[in-house]
């Protein structure tokens, strides 16, 4: 058996087809990636599933690496757990990527101005093709939500009569209801009138076969940056990067963890550390409330 029709078994598993519809299309697209890898002069796709050898597993993540070291991580998370699978059924004996370490990605600090959102969703206003990215991108900053559950928003997600989302996060299941915005419900109510027929609220605006998807991520990541480098925006901005901008802001205004909890999805502060950023403002936001705290309480023995 080859890597390429062991794929196919894996579609067709309960392991597989228990995951989420959203999941199943980036692991097949992942999958495809890791097929279409050559490795010694030959794509992963026609390798033998039982003597596909952890150093060939390392060279095809090596060559993954040159696009970045998420998208590499990506693939070989995916592919871990398709050979998992072979390994269950008696396909392979090992599992050739659990034979080395993959990087270890360092935790983004950047986040975007003000002036950079109002800048990128200006230029994705101005045409029909990039529309349903600029409120891809809205979405995700007002909300402090991941792009990648915006591109798979639906219209059931919202509740037009109380202006509320409902959201269950595709990471964590963790579900957020969130306050809708009336510039953005007013978008969201015209969107509705123009795609209303199908499911997604912000498909790619291009049909196939008459049907409309949501954009997959790797073309919801290239067309972003198309828009990125026809504003003259910085080049180490990202449209996931939005998601802590938010957060960020929410802390400069002084919000509570627990209330940054409920919009963010998380459920621990530990794991909201990695979205924020330490910043001069919300630095200078705890000292004045400690030095109004502190002349408040001068005369109150202690």
């Amino acid at each position: 058996m080859n890597i390429l029709e062991l794929k196919d078994k894996y579609l067709e598993s309960q392991d597989f087809k228990l995951l989420a519809s959203k999941t199943q299309k980036d692991y097949v697209y992942f999958l495809d990636k890791m097929l279409s890898t050559p490795v010694n002069g030959r794509h992963v796709s026609r390798s033998r599933v039982s003597t596909f050898t952890g150093v060939k597993a390392r060279r095809a993540y090596e060559t993954w690496l040159k696009r970045g070291v998420s998208f590499a991580n990506h693939i070989c998370s995916v592919s871990k757990k398709m050979y998992s699978y072979a390994n269950e059924m008696g396909y392979a004996e090992t599992n050739p990527f659990k034979t080395f370490k993959c990087k270890t990605t360092h935790n983004r600090r950047v986040t975007w101005t003000r002036q950079q959102v109002k800048t990128f969703l200006d230029e994705c206003y101005l045409s029909f093709e990039y529309r349903n990215l600029g409120l891809i991108v809205q979405m995700a900053y007002e909300w402090c939500q991941r792009v990648g559950d915006m591109r798979m928003l639906k219209f059931s997600n919202i509740d037009f009569d109380t202006g509320v989302l409902n959201l269950e996060q595709s990471k964590r299941r963790a579900l957020v209801h969130l306050p809708i915005s009336e510039d953005l419900l007013e978008m969201l109510t015209q969107q509705k009138e123009e795609f209303g027929f199908q499911e997604w609220v912000a498909p790619y605006p291009f049909a196939r076969r008459k049907s409309y998807e949501p954009y997959t991520l790797h073309r919801l990541s290239k067309v972003a940056r198309r828009v990125l480098d026809l504003c003259g925006l910085p080049k180490e901005l990202r449209i996931a990067d939005l998601r802590r901008t938010g957060t960020t802001e929410m802390v400069e205004a002084g919000v509570s963890m627990a209330q940054i909890m409920s919009v963010t999805g998380h459920s621990t502060p530990n794991s909201v550390k990695p979205y924020m950023k330490n910043t001069y403002a919300s630095a200078e936001n705890a000292l004045t409330k400690r030095q109004t705290y502190v002349k408040s309480t001068m005369d109150v023995p202690r």
